[in-house]
């Protein structure tokens, strides 16, 4: 999985520091949002021909990571 979180950049420059894929204006977030309202890999790569599939797999597996990380509530 790690190598797959390789594909996954942040620039402050770029998207407004938003992570996205490889350096492209493609946001994790956005990649997310199609498959969350069903649309498929095959349909997202293509009407997104710079995208590959292992950067679907990628945004996946950095979604994964963050719901992995425990939250800390400071009011308990």
């Amino acid at each position: 999985m790690t190598e797959l979180l390789t594909r996954i950049t942040i620039d402050p420059g770029q998207c407004h520091g938003r992570p996205c894929i490889r350096g492209l204006r493609i946001r994790v977030a956005d990649v997310l949002e199609m498959l969350a309202n069903g649309i498929s890999a095959e349909e997202i790569l293509k009407d997104f021909p710079d995208l590959e599939p292992d950067d679907i797999r990628a945004s996946m597996a950095y979604a994964a990571t963050l719901a992995g990380h425990p939250v800390v509530n400071a009011a308990e």
